[in-house]
């Protein structure tokens, strides 16, 4: 075999069509496109219209909103940061920030709002910890095992 043997599949390449080359072509004079009008004409989309009919993005109900004052935390567990210092990655000693967490693999990536710990699990270490937010129930779980909660003023100014 040689390359110049080689050959594409029967079929498998389809030329196109070449629009609007004479009335014998079967695709000339209008080129495919009908008569006249807006869609005969070129850049034109009309999207969601139905022909004068009520379209369907406007017979429905309009349902929920976005609330632009909604904060992105990050929300971690007690019982999360107690494993990642029984494994080893989060150490004890040091306060436990938003990059200690992320470096810690407690939390895949840094929400723009920072971090808020919640109460779920149990925690046995003394920690401190410099977060936007947490649960009463997790600041008296931390406070409980002798450790620390600072709020930070930037995350409690937006609240």
């Amino acid at each position: 075999m040689k390359l110049t043997d080689i050959r594409d599949n029967e079929g498998a390449h389809k030329s196109r069509i070449r629009v609007g080359r004479g009335i014998g072509s079967g695709k000339g004079k209008t080129g495919g496109r009908g008569v006249k009008g807006q869609k005969a004409r070129a850049g034109v989309a009309v999207k969601g219209f139905e022909g004068g009919q009520m379209p369907l993005y406007r017979r429905l109900p309009k349902r929920g909103f976005h609330n632009l004052f909604a904060k992105e935390l990050n929300e971690v567990n007690l019982g999360r940061i107690q494993q990642a210092v029984e494994a080893g990655k989060l150490d004890g000693k040091s306060v436990v920030t938003i990059e200690a967490l992320v470096s810690a693999g407690v939390i895949s990536k840094a929400a723009p709002d920072g971090v808020k710990i919640l109460g779920v699990g149990e925690l046995k270490t003394k920690l401190a910890f410099e977060v936007a937010g947490a649960s009463k129930s997790a600041v008296e779980a931390i406070e409980k095992a002798g450790g620390s909660v600072k709020i930070l003023a930037a995350a409690a100014s937006q609240a």
